[in-house]
C-alpha cells in the first residue's frame, strides 16, 4: 500500500491531497526532524525549512513531514481552503503533483495562546546516512473513521465527551497509528516519540489504550491543543527519528 517518492528518497502511505498518512526513509537515508524554538508563520517557516534543507546539501524534495499550528479549529470547508493554499508551496518544490502528496503532516490548534495565523512547529526531511536504523514519521490522525462522508458522519461518538466516549476516541486513534506503522512494517516498539493533542482529560484511557499496547515506550508528549476540524477531540502522531534539532 506504500508508494515510492524517489525524488525525496522516501516512501509514503497515500491518503488525501493535503497530506500522506506517513513517510519512511529509503535504505541509505534517514529522516531528520527540526523543531522551531518559536512558532513561525507558514510562509516564513517554508523559507527557513528550504534554507536548512539546502544548507544540508539536500534538494527541497527531501521535505517529508511537517507539524503545523493553527489559530482555531476549521469548519470542513475552511479546512479545505487552507489545504489548497498549503499545497501551493509543495507544488513549487516539485513534491505535490496536483493529485498525490507524499508529505506527512500534523496540524493542530493550541487552546491557549494560539498563533495569529497558521504556523510551523517542526518539519522533517531525508538525508544520507551510513546507519542501518530505519526512520519514519506517521501523520497526525484523530477519531474519524477513514473513508468517504462528512466529518459528523465519520467521527466516533460524535459530540460525546463522557469518559466512555473519550476512551473510544483514544482507542480508535491508537488503532489508526498502529495501522499506519504496519504499512511500513513497524509497530510501537520502533517509535522514539509519540505525541497526543487534546484539551480533554483522557488520563483514564492511558493504561489500557496506550501503555498496555506499548505506545508509551518512550513516554508521551501531550500538547494542550485541539485537532484541526471542529468536533474532533483527540489526535496523535508518532515517529522513529534518531536525529533531531531545534532552531
Amino acid at each position: 500500500m506504500t508508494r515510492d517518492f524517489s525524488a525525496g528518497n522516501y516512501r509514503f502511505i497515500p491518503a488525501v491531497f493535503q497530506y500522506s498518512s506517513g513517510a519512511a526513509a529509503d535504505d541509505g537515508y534517514e529522516i531528520e526532524r527540526v523543531r522551531f524554538d518559536r512558532l513561525v508563520p507558514l510562509a516564513e517557516g517554508f523559507a527557513l525549512a528550504a534554507k536548512f534543507i539546502q544548507e544540508a546539501g539536500r534538494p527541497l524534495t527531501a521535505f517529508c513531514a511537517c507539524e503545523l499550528r493553527s489559530p482555531a479549529a476549521f469548519s470542513e470547508e475552511g479546512f479545505r481552503a487552507f489545504n489548497l493554499h498549503y499545497v501551493k508551496t509543495l507544488s513549487e518544490w516539485g513534491i505535490f503533483d496536483g493529485t498525490t502528496n507524499p508529505v506527512a503532516r500534523s496540524n493542530v490548534c493550541p487552546e491557549i495562546d494560539p498563533p495569529a495565523e497558521p504556523s510551523f512547529f517542526a518539519f522533517s526531511f531525508t538525508r544520507p546516512t551510513r546507519a542501518k536504523t530505519p526512520t519514519f514519521v506517521i501523520a497526525g490522525g484523530a477519531e474519524a473513521r477513514e473513508g468517504s462522508g462528512t466529518y459528523p458522519e465519520r467521527i466516533v461518538r460524535y459530540r460525546e465527551l463522557g469518559p466512555d466516549a473519550l476512551q473510544e476516541k483514544v482507542r480508535m486513534t491508537t488503532s489508526h497509528m498502529e495501522k499506519r506503522m504496519a504499512e511500513f512494517g513497524f509497530s510501537w516498539k520502533d517509535t522514539t516519540g509519540v505525541q497526543a493533542y487534546s484539551i480533554r482529560d483522557f488520563h483514564h484511557a492511558l493504561a489500557d489504550e496506550l501503555v498496555r499496547r506499548g505506545a508509551l515506550r518512550s513516554g508521551l508528549t501531550w500538547h494542550f491543543a485541539r485537532p484541526p476540524v471542529v468536533d474532533l477531540e483527540y489526535e496523535m502522531d508518532c515517529r522513529r527519528v534518531i536525529r533531531e534539532a531545534v532552531i
